[in-house]
């Protein structure tokens, strides 16, 4: 069984007495362990599609299983409940609480989870993607670069089925962004979690093993190079 299954996806937005349409029916099937970039250009939807695959956002129409379950019947409190049990999150500004440090940001949504070894993993995770000497940083004294790897160590922490990442690399120089796609394609092999992104960046499209197109709200399919 697919991990994602996307049946006849759309979302539009009423403004007055006029309709936009988003999307219009989508439809794609993501398996276990895959990587797949959602690509197009700014205004196309790729960032509706990625809020309602992770259960962010509510659909039109149409429905989107996830582990089985149809989010198209859930209220937001059910959808939570998905996010919490299957889903992590990395965002391209980082979303880091700036009064933690590295340490208790990568805690908390273990804590949150009622984890009792919330501490040791996130220290784990922490050494893990190389910053077992800044666990007490806050942010404000992390570069860009070590600040993402705070939200990748965050995100694997709670063992996620899949992993949505929004332009993860679009806040950094370019050396840094391949340090970060290097260790986001490590982990995704290294712990076969489903990798969605969304994002601009080419090069990182085609590291992925699927890239679907996003063109006024029309998703097409194109194997990766």
């Amino acid at each position: 069984m697919a991990i994602i299954d996307v049946q006849n996806l759309c979302k539009s937005l009423t403004m007055g007495e006029q309709s936009l349409d988003i999307l219009s029916s989508v439809n794609l099937t993501v398996q276990k362990g895959e990587s797949l970039a959602i690509v197009g250009k700014s205004g196309s939807g790729k960032s509706t599609l990625l809020s309602l695959l992770a259960g962010l956002d509510s659909a039109s129409s149409g429905h989107i299983f996830v582990q089985g379950k149809d989010l198209s019947v859930l209220d937001e409190d059910g959808r939570a409940a998905i996010r919490k049990d299957h889903v992590g999150f990395i965002f391209q500004n980082f979303q880091l609480l700036p009064h933690l440090s590295a340490l208790d940001n990568v805690m908390l949504p273990l804590e949150l989870s009622f984890d009792s070894d919330a501490r040791g993993k996130a220290i784990d995770w922490l050494e893990k993607v190389g910053l077992g000497q800044r666990l007490h940083h806050q942010p404000n004294q992390l570069s860009g670069g070590e600040q993402q790897r705070v939200a990748i160590a965050r995100a694997f922490a709670c063992e996620p089925d899949i992993l949505f990442a929004d332009e993860p690399t679009g806040n950094l120089d370019e050396h840094t962004g391949q340090t970060i796609v290097d260790l986001l394609f490590n982990l995704n092999g290294e712990l076969n979690i489903t990798l969605i992104l969304v994002t601009h960046d080419d090069d990182l499209a085609n590291q992925c093993q699927r890239q679907v197109h996003l063109e006024d709200g029309v998703l097409t399919e194109s194997l990766s190079a």
